[in-house]
């Protein structure tokens, strides 16, 4: 009898079981918006803005990490190849990546580079003079730009309204160029003897052609930060930074800073060391959680450094 009684009663949990996973199962089967992947943070946060709920923006690059080096899993790198739209910076940044942007781009995904909408700058100095710096996004013109040539893009994606992307895209771009407005009023303050940058690499030629800064170094004499300095480098920066008179030196928030803090102490100068964000954001509860917001604290940052 006992039998009898919970026969029905499984038989209903079953059902309503069923009915759960059937509801559960159509709900994500019946997401067919398109699927952008983005290499980095800082272009998954701008893509993100662009498009709203138009589309499921997957950030491959993880935040505080460095663009450099990452490295996404196999189960990524297959979703890569399936992926409605890759969007990825360029410029040879994204170097743990670029077998994975490869084997896309051969099976024909449609591909966005933001490198190919901007000017490029080529770095002057170091091993990696003569090559194309990767780092545009200090420079909120030439993300401008970027984003310019990304509005057609996500627009014409299959089963995204044009016209909300339109209008975010109106919406974003004006923030930038709010953006511009402010970093231009910040940096007006520095003195012109003052204005000169040394960083963990070279990261801010964009900033500095934007904004009419010198950089004078980098502790890492490269454009990426798998290269290593010798003892002649830190011995050229040091002498560089004592004829410039430099006294804050910028730390990134992806890279360690010992080596910034080996050069303070190798200048026998009173130097700061200040952190910025400049290669990636950071997590939602940090300093740097989405591209605006970064840029802000980096010149606020700045014009504090070389003005005091």
């Amino acid at each position: 009898m006992r039998a009898l009684r919970t026969g029905p009663l499984l038989a209903a949990t079953v059902a309503t079981i069923g009915v759960f996973l059937s509801l559960t199962g159509c709900s994500v089967a019946g997401d067919d918006r398109p699927v952008v992947m983005v290499s980095t943070n800082i272009l998954g946060d701008v893509v993100g803005e662009l498009v709203g709920d138009e589309a499921e923006v997957v950030t491959l690059m993880k935040p505080n990490a460095d663009p450099h080096s990452f490295e996404i899993s196999a189960q990524e790198g297959a979703r890569l190849r399936s992926a409605d739209l890759v969007v990825s910076n360029g410029l040879r940044l994204e170097e743990g990546l670029q077998q994975h942007l490869d084997a896309a781009s051969a099976e024909n995904v449609p591909s966005f580079v933001a490198g190919d909408a901007i000017e490029v700058l080529d770095y002057s100095e170091g091993d990696a003079a003569g090559n194309p710096d990767s780092h545009f996004w200090t420079d909120p013109a030439r993300m401008i730009a970027v984003v310019d040539a990304l509005e057609p893009v996500l627009a014409g994606l299959d089963g995204a309204d044009s016209t909300v992307i339109s209008e975010r895209t109106a919406d974003y771009r004006a923030q930038l160029e709010t953006l511009d407005d402010e970093m231009s009023t910040a940096f007006a303050a520095i003195p012109d003897e003052r204005r000169a940058l040394v960083t963990n690499h070279h990261v801010f030629g964009y900033l500095a052609d934007r904004f009419d800064f010198a950089v004078v170094g980098a502790v890492i004499p490269g454009g990426t930060t798998l290269a290593a300095p010798s003892a002649s480098d830190l011995s050229d920066l040091v002498d560089a930074v004592d004829s410039s008179g430099v006294r804050t030196i910028f730390a990134e928030s992806s890279s360690p800073d010992r080596l910034v803090q080996a050069l303070a102490s190798e200048a026998d100068i009173s130097v700061d060391v200040v952190q910025l964000y400049t290669e990636s954001l950071s997590d939602a509860d940090g300093g740097a959680p989405d591209y605006l917001t970064m840029m802000r604290v980096n010149a606020e940052r700045i014009a504090t450094g070389l003005s005091t």
